[in-house]
């Protein structure tokens, strides 16, 4: 099998190819804008099981032409930021399907996954799957929703939120796509009612407690652009409050965002983008607390025959989710 890793060398895309390169069966190409980088990586990995592949791809070049000479079966984009793709965002799509190829992201974009359901249509009939959003945020979260809500007649709120380790690394276009939405406009659904919320300039505390391990640090979370906060509210439309949240490590480096945050949304700066060279190193240098990251995800709902609850999973590193109930009033 062959698979087209767009954006192998970066941080996601390079542990995809990580968790694959023991597969004997496969056919990696480890593919980006520098054929120099992807090269390096590969001979770094080197000797793996798979077999892996340098490749220089250009998903803003003639994407008709590229995946011909590759002939992939499966196509995983990790590239981004998929919130800066702009116009013809969805060409690798268009390109697959054409070629009748597999397809999957990992976009943290809402506006980019929500319109990839555009193509449904198109990948059935290639007979093809077009997999959007493939990540953390909001495959994880949606599993552990749909685990929790089983039990519920209904589905109140829905909150959640990530605690990366300071020590994991951030890749750069983690942080442009960071910059690019921190106190920007995005819809969710609060109170029954859609609304818009800014990015970075809302935030709740939360102590996340894997059932039987050591809790992590209490933690400061802030809200933040990620597909749930409209894929959730389209697989559970009854929910009245959606919200999710990313706690970076150190708070100081994630108060010093807010910060900038709310700058934006009062219009005194533009964007963040231009600093995001600049996040990216302070990101990765001033790093210090826990080597651990954790998720929490919470669900409000009305079981049956019972009062109103609130249902929590606790997901910590290298730990299995497990959901402890909560009354609630």
């Amino acid at each position: 099998m062959k698979v087209l890793v767009v954006g192998g060398y970066g941080t996601f895309g390079g542990r995809t190819v990580e968790l694959l390169e023991g597969e004997p069966h496969l056919i990696l190409f480890v593919a980006g804008r520098s054929l120099a980088k992807a090269d390096a990586y590969c001979k770094k990995r080197a000797p793996t099981a798979a077999q892996l592949v340098p490749a220089l791809f250009d998903r803003d070049g003639d994407l008709a032409v590229q995946l011909a000479a590759f002939e992939p079966d499966i196509v995983v984009d990790a590239s981004g930021p998929f919130q800066a793709y702009g116009e013809g965002c969805y060409g690798l799509i268009e390109a697959c399907i054409a070629r009748r190829v597999n397809y999957l992201d990992l976009a943290d974009g809402s506006d980019f996954v929500a319109g990839v359901s555009a193509f449904d249509e198109a990948a059935r009939n290639a007979g093809v799957f077009v997999l959007s959003g493939v990540s953390s945020f909001p495959v994880l979260t949606a599993a552990v929703v749909r685990r929790l809500s089983s039990d519920l007649t209904r589905v109140d709120g829905i909150r959640g939120g990530i605690a990366p380790s300071p020590f994991a690394g951030v890749g750069g276009n983690v942080i442009r796509a960071i910059a690019g939405y921190t106190g920007q406009p995005v819809r969710l659904v609060r109170n029954g009612r859609p609304e818009q919320g800014c990015p970075f300039t809302e935030q709740l505390r939360y102590t996340i407690a894997p059932p039987g391990q050591l809790p992590l640090r209490n933690t400061l979370f802030s809200l933040v652009d990620v597909p749930d906060l409209r894929a959730l509210a389209e697989l559970w439309p009854e929910a009245r409050t959606i919200w999710m949240g990313a706690g970076p490590v150190p708070e100081v480096l994630h108060r010093a965002l807010i910060g900038l945050a709310w700058l934006v949304r009062a219009g005194l700066i533009g964007s963040l983008s231009p600093l995001a060279p600049l996040m990216h190193q302070a990101t990765n240098r001033l790093r210090w607390g826990e080597p651990r990251g954790g998720m929490f995800v919470e669900v409000e709902g009305s079981p049956r025959g019972r009062h109103r609850q609130a249902l929590v999973a606790s997901l910590g590193r290298g730990q299995r989710w497990a959901a402890d109930p909560v009354d609630g009033g």
